[in-house]
């Protein structure tokens, strides 16, 4: 499937909730980072950011707003290839010595 040229539609509030969410994950996760590099942070505070922000769950809305775009708008075909890709994705393991995205390029 050539995805360069195709275009989906969200609705734009829909497509606003999503950016303001992935935003203040960007921001306050980089500050995180920044506290942790000079360590004034440590996994616990990560941790309770990640709990009290409900970002899991805020994550999750932002997959399921994207996915119901994708499902509308694409052949099942086209929808099977991109959930194929997608299961291809780096994902945390709790095996020990297991290789992060940026090890494994």
């Amino acid at each position: 499937m050539d995805m360069s040229s195709r275009e989906i539609r969200i609705p734009l509030d829909e497509a606003v909730a999503v950016l303001q969410d992935l935003n203040e994950f960007v921001v306050s996760l980089d500050r995180l980072g920044s506290r942790q590099a000079s360590g004034t942070a440590d996994e616990h505070t990560v941790g309770t950011f990640i709990d009290d922000w409900d970002v899991a769950r805020r994550l999750a809305r932002a997959r399921h707003v994207i996915s119901v775009a994708l499902d509308a708008q694409l052949s099942e075909e086209d929808n099977l290839e991109i959930d194929a890709l997608c299961e291809q994705g780096n994902f945390y393991t709790d095996n020990v010595g297991y290789t992060s995205p940026s090890q494994s390029s």
